[in-house]
Formats: structure tokens, C-alpha cells, sequence
């Protein structure tokens, strides 16, 4: 309970753990829609001014049945509980070294086992279909369905939904249509909302504003540090460097540290992409961080009380044309690698951002270019399948880059390839086959 979430949200949970071993990751793993194809689909949103809706489906798990026979093991004080709902069950009641167990049988996925995250995608995913939705094979948790001549598109997350068509009229007919299946849900209609912890705004410029000030502010006040003044950027020319001589934490500061790092992961890859180079090495410091890497983390913090209001701003001038942008930091890294950067843009603001250190060492900074393109342009290829499965098929898919020499290389391959750089042939060949 604080005073910017006053909201404690609990349930009684499965203990999933005695689970664990008994099934394949085929059988228990459930998609989630990705932060990606999210905002994709709320700049197709908001370039065609769609109505939009937010509803959380209520117990969801607890509409999908089990089927496995599950037995579950109450005990203690919970036993009463059931008795008080239901004194029937008091025959059942069993006592085990002088504890109150009441042993049942799951009927509904509940919470915390470890299929039922599958077993409602199945059913919801099914349900969708039955309403003449189809799921785009590029994010499992996107579906359309052209209703009155225009496209209508669910994005879930579990059980938080995105819903979307031109009409406001065909978004309410799809809401009672879940509701009959599931039962009443919770909704926000109009332009502002709130899904999986972003603020959403769509403006009347057909752009869409990403905001989270209160996850910023819960980060700011959980470092055990006070943060009392303000950093134009947020890391500094050495966020890379890493002195050995550096002391390390205590195990409480590193704890904190690990445990704000993690917050500013989520901000950062839905709304703070400013600050993702600078978390991005920080993740890699959590399992022994020093003195050198606290500072770090607290110029970002310093960064993000200065820039608290910043939101991110997504737009498209036109869907079908879309740019990228890969740029390589040569040889910055203690082990000499290099760190690439890269972006796809509409035309406002960006996403599919990759910000991260290269795997295997180059000899120049030509070399590294290459291998910063090829790491990126699976994002690209994905988005334009994503895209295509969306029926809108690109007209334009711009790739830049401002080394002339790699440039040279990716275009003409082996007519610019000496001996010397055929060590990475596989990278500026899977490039050539791509463009």
C-alpha cells in the first residue's frame, strides 16, 4: 500500500513449485503479446484515429478447465476458510501432525499451476477464433477480423486486452461478445488509458504518448540513496569502463541495486528508451555490482528526476514506409568488443530498439558496422512480416547506416571482400540475401 497505488491486489495462488519437472515447456509455456507489436498496433491506432478500448477480463485463468487431475493441499488457517464457504467439506477434513488438511481436486486452472497460463491462451485464443477472429502467426497474441469493411484488432496480455476498430459501435459489439464468454469486465473507453503499466493518450495529431512517471518515481524512491539533484544525461563517456578496484556492495545495497535495476528494465523498454544503454549495461552488473556501478545507477536516477514528465511519442506519417537506423560504438567495451544501437521509426518516435554489446571481436570498425547490422535485422524483417499478417504491405523499408566502407561491403559482398574479411562472410552474405 502507497500513496500513489493504494490498490493491494492478492489471490490464492497454487504452489506451482511441486509441478516443475512433470511437464515439457511445450506444455506449459503461453505466449504474451510483445511490447513491439503493442505499439505497432496502437500507431496503426492512432494514424487511423480508431476507437480504442482497455478491459481486463476477471478470474480469467478460472475459466479454463483442467485437464490433468491436479490435487491440491490445503492446510491451516485456509481450511477454515473453506469450511466458512462451504461446511459440507468438513467430513474431508483430515488432521496431519495435529494440522487441518483438506485435500481437493482442481477443477479450473487456478493460479500458480504451472499449465494454466496455456490453458487459457487455448481458450481464450479459441474463443477469438469462434468470433471470426484470425491470429497473426507473428505475435500469437494479436488477432483481426474485418467487421463492416474495416479491420478490427485484439491485443491481449494474459488477460488485458486492446481493442480497436473505427467504430465505436463494433468495439462495444466485441466487448459483449467476451463478456457472454467470460463474464463482465472492467473497462476504459476513449483516449487515455492504462495498459500493463504504461499511460496511454491517443492525441487528435493521430500520435499515440507512452508515459509511466509512477514506475520512474517508485525506482527514484526505492534507491537507498537520496536523489536530490538532477543529470542532463543519463551515463557518462565511462559507463563501459569497469575498474577492478572498484570495492563491491554490501549484500543489502546489492540487493537494492539489483532490485531498481530490474524496475528501470521495464521502463526502459516501454516508455524511457533514453536511458537503455545505460540499464542495459547495469544488467550486467547485478551479480557482483561495486561502488563504480552504484554511481551509474544513480546518475540515472538523477537523469530521470530531471526528465520525470518525459513521455514517448509514436506516430506514423505514412504505415507503408518504414526506417531503420544501426549505428556500432567500436571497441568500447573492456574485452574491446562493440556496442550496437538501432531504431525503426514511422515517422515519430522509436521501437523495435536493439541496444546491446556485440558477441565476438572485430578487427575495425567497418567489420563491427557489419555485424551490427546483421544482429539487426531480424527486428526489421519481423516487423514487416508483422506488418504484412496486419494487411499493410510496405512500400518503402529504408535501412541507414553512416559507414561508407561497410556500406560498400553489405551492397557488394564479394566484389569488395578481401581475404581479410571473410572471417565474417556469413554476416555480410545473410545481409546481401536480405536486401
Amino acid at each position: 500500500h502507497t500513496d500513489d497505488n493504494p490498490v493491494i491486489k492478492a489471490r490464492s495462488c497454487y504452489n506451482g513449485r511441486v509441478q516443475r519437472g512433470l511437464y515439457s515447456k511445450e506444455e506449459t509455456a503461453s505466449p504474451t503479446s510483445s511490447i513491439d507489436s503493442f505499439f505497432i498496433t496502437s500507431i496503426k491506432d492512432a494514424y487511423e484515429q480508431r476507437d480504442v478500448a482497455i478491459t481486463d477480463i476477471k478470474g480469467a485463468y478460472l475459466n479454463a478447465k483442467m485437464k490433468d487431475v491436479v490435487i491440491m493441499r490445503i492446510t491451516g488457517n485456509e481450511v477454515d476458510l473453506f469450511l466458512e464457504i462451504d461446511p459440507s467439506l468438513a467430513e474431508f477434513v483430515v488432521y496431519e501432525n495435529g494440522v487441518k488438511v483438506l485435500y481437493v481436486q482442481l477443477d479450473k486452472a487456478l493460479y500458480g499451476c504451472v499449465q494454466s497460463a496455456l490453458l487459457w491462451y487455448e481458450l481464450y485464443s479459441s474463443t477469438l477464433a469462434d468470433m471470426g477472429f484470425v491470429i497473426n502467426p507473428y505475435d500469437m497474441c494479436v488477432a483481426n477480423s474485418n467487421i463492416d469493411g474495416k479491420q478490427c484488432t485484439i491485443v491481449w496480455y494474459v488477460d488485458d486486452n486492446k481493442i480497436s476498430h473505427v467504430d465505436p459501435k463494433v468495439v462495444t459489439k466485441i466487448i459483449k461478445q467476451i463478456e457472454s464468454k467470460f463474464g463482465k469486465m472492467s473497462q476504459t473507453r476513449g483516449d487515455e488509458h492504462e495498459f500493463i503499466g504504461m499511460n496511454m493518450k491517443f492525441t487528435k495529431d493521430k500520435k499515440v504518448k507512452i508515459g509511466m512517471k509512477k514506475h520512474a518515481l517508485k525506482a527514484i524512491n526505492s534507491f537507498h540513496d537520496d536523489i536530490t539533484r538532477d543529470a542532463a544525461t543519463p551515463a557518462t563517456s565511462y559507463l563501459f569502463s569497469v575498474r577492478e578496484s572498484s570495492p563491491k556492495l554490501s549484500e543489502e545495497k546489492a540487493d537494492n541495486f539489483h532490485s531498481v535495476v530490474a524496475m528501470l528494465l521495464f521502463i526502459s523498454r516501454r516508455s524511457r528508451l533514453d536511458i537503455q544503454t545505460a540499464v542495459g549495461f547495469l544488467t550486467t552488473r547485478v551479480s557482483g555490482p561495486d561502488e563504480d556501478d552504484w554511481n551509474k545507477l544513480k546518475r540515472v536516477l538523477q537523469y530521470l528526476r530531471g526528465t520525470i514528465d518525459l513521455v514517448l511519442t509514436l506516430g506514423a506519417d505514412d504505415l507503408l514506409q518504414m526506417c531503420a537506423w544501426v549505428d556500432v560504438s567500436y571497441g568500447v567495451h573492456n574485452d574491446c568488443k562493440s556496442h550496437t544501437g538501432g531504431a525503426v521509426s514511422w515517422g515519430w518516435g522509436v521501437l523495435l530498439t536493439m541496444c546491446k554489446k556485440q558477441k565476438l571481436n572485430t578487427k575495425s570498425s567497418t567489420e563491427g558496422e557489419i555485424v551490427g547490422v546483421s544482429d539487426f535485422l531480424p527486428n526489421m524483417i519481423w516487423a514487416r512480416m508483422f506488418m504484412e499478417a496486419q494487411g499493410d504491405i510496405l512500400e518503402k523499408n529504408t535501412l541507414f547506416q553512416d559507414n561508407q566502407s561497410a556500406m560498400k561491403l553489405e551492397v557488394n559482398v564479394v566484389r569488395s571482400c578481401r581475404p581479410g574479411s571473410r572471417h565474417i562472410d556469413e554476416r555480410y552474405f545473410f545481409i546481401k540475401d536480405i536486401y
